[in-house]
């Protein structure tokens, strides 16, 4: 079956899955980036700082790295048809303490929280990947992950409008209570729509919850050693929250969640051998095998990828202002729309690279797409005052393309691995993403756009070396059924 046969117009059967699906993660990162356009009034609402401004900037993205972890072992256990609707309905409930709160204390916890909303992404990809065939998965999780990502965008585009119509001091709380108002309803709507899997298809659930499962005691170990760059930039992110940062936690509270978090590591690494000591003191046939370093390989693309895409869009209107303000005379709206083209390509950039994938494998594509990103951040590094701006929202643009063309990538091997762990796979591939936005952004904070830009192109130049030791999905993946008769799923 080719990509061409789908019918995008069609809403019935896996198109009808795709767009409700779709729509879904659409209106969760509608909730999740509600406050980004109207931070502004926020603030002078509510007497707010510099410092906390920045604060409730990062505590957005805090909780959503275990948040995909924690999603993907839930969705692989209970389906995504009930989890995106739970999602969508407890997601609300943030929103709505935010539209309302009356001091930074209880933004700042309202945005926390939050950040569980980001993390409905991995959700989805388990439900296309259930409806859609190989040969038609990256395209489909293409369009899934562009034109649900563009949620971002349509809220700093519709959220203003609503909050000037609805008038007054309180529009801005109005306006993102519309969005929390909207969550709970479709989450009733999603639930009544969707099904898990194609009739007469079984959904495959992992034999024990908490970790991934491998089939190697070397995967054992490299599975372990991946989970530490996601604590560690949670102890980063409370290093940025501390006295040594802004200091929204004393001391004292600092250092109880760094022990929190690796408490929390050990934990983790003690599920990780729980789930997986059983199987593997036991020889596990060949056709039951995959290898961890597809998911650790993807895990590096989606970190420069996604990671890239989260850090370049929090900080390229300050930077076209900055650097073109004087010079060209550009406004702070100006900068902001300009700035925009790179969000903007979600809709286009990562179904084509999905595309791509599909029709001249997932390997090849992934690679070109990484080449791409890494001249396109080269470039964007020697930017000066003196380059026309047109030129350089087009040099954006295009750098855009094989930056969200890459995600695409990603995310068309991911439900290629092992389809009974997809949403696990898919959450800590996600978890990388948010990983790359705090180390990017890090490296922001210590150094100039040229600095950052050159750091991306560089450390892309190392995933690409990464990605050429990925394996082209092919031939068949196994799973069991209950009865213990298999299961050969074609992957090419």
């Amino acid at each position: 079956m080719s990509t061409q046969s789908l019918n995008f117009f069609s809403f019935s059967g896996k198109m009808k899955i795709l767009h409700t699906t779709w729509l879904a993660f659409f209106i969760s990162f509608v909730m999740w980036f509600s406050h980004a356009p109207l931070m502004l009034v926020i603030a002078e609402t509510l007497g707010m700082s510099k410092s906390e401004i920045k604060t409730i900037l990062i505590l957005n993205v805090a909780l959503t790295i275990p948040a995909r972890i924690i999603i993907g072992i839930l969705v692989d256990k209970f389906g995504p048809k009930r989890t995106f609707s739970i999602l969508l309905a407890l997601g609300s409930l943030p929103t709505f303490l935010f539209a309302f709160a009356d001091s930074f204390e209880q933004l700042a916890l309202a945005r926390f929280l939050s950040g569980f909303v980001g993390a409905g992404f991995v959700i989805g990809i388990r439900m296309v990947g259930e409806w859609f065939p190989a040969k038609q998965v990256g395209i489909a999780e293409g369009i899934y992950g562009g034109w649900g990502n563009f949620g971002s965008a349509a809220a700093a585009m519709i959220l203003p409008t609503v909050a000037l119509l609805y008038g007054g001091e309180d529009g801005w709380r109005y306006a993102i209570a519309s969005a929390g108002v909207i969550g709970l309803i479709y989450s009733v709507i999603y639930f009544f729509s969707v099904t898990d899997t194609p009739k007469g298809s079984t959904y495959f659930k992992p034999k024990k919850a908490g970790a991934m499962e491998v089939t190697s005691i070397r995967d054992l170990f490299f599975y372990v050693l991946m989970t530490i760059p996601l604590y560690a930039t949670l102890t980063l992110l409370t290093w940025k929250l501390s006295p040594a940062g802004v200091s929204l936690l004393s001391e004292v509270a600092s250092i109880c969640i760094y022990l929190a978090i690796w408490v929390l590591f050990f934990f983790n690494v003690y599920k990780i051998i729980d789930v997986n000591e059983g199987h593997l003191t036991q020889r596990i046939d060949e056709i039951h095998q995959y290898k961890f370093k597809q998911v650790a390989i993807l895990n590096l693309a989606y970190l420069i990828t996604f990671g890239s895409e989260l850090a370049v869009v929090s900080m390229l209107p300050i930077f076209f202002y900055d650097t073109f303000h004087e010079s060209q005379g550009i406004t702070v709206v100006q900068a902001g729309f300009s700035a925009a083209g790179f969000a903007f390509m979600n809709l286009i950039a990562r179904p084509g690279g999905g595309y791509i994938s599909d029709k001249f494998g997932r390997k090849l594509s992934l690679s070109i797409f990484i080449i791409g990103l890494s001249i396109g951040y080269y470039v964007l590094s020697l930017i000066t005052l003196e380059w026309p701006i047109y030129v350089v929202v087009i040099l954006t643009m295009c750098c855009s393309f094989f930056v969200q063309a890459g995600e695409g990538a990603v995310f068309a091997m991911v439900p290629l691995i092992k389809r009974r762990m997809t949403g696990q796979i898919a959450g800590m591939v996600g978890a990388y993403g948010n990983v790359g936005a705090v180390l990017f952004l890090t490296v922001l904070s210590f150094a100039s756009p040229s600095v950052f830009f050159m750091v991306i192109a560089g450390g892309a130049i190392f995933v690409l070396i990464a990605v050429q030791f990925i394996e082209e999905p092919k031939g068949h993946m196994v799973e069991v059924l209950e009865d213990g008769s298999v299961e050969m799923i074609e992957l090419d």
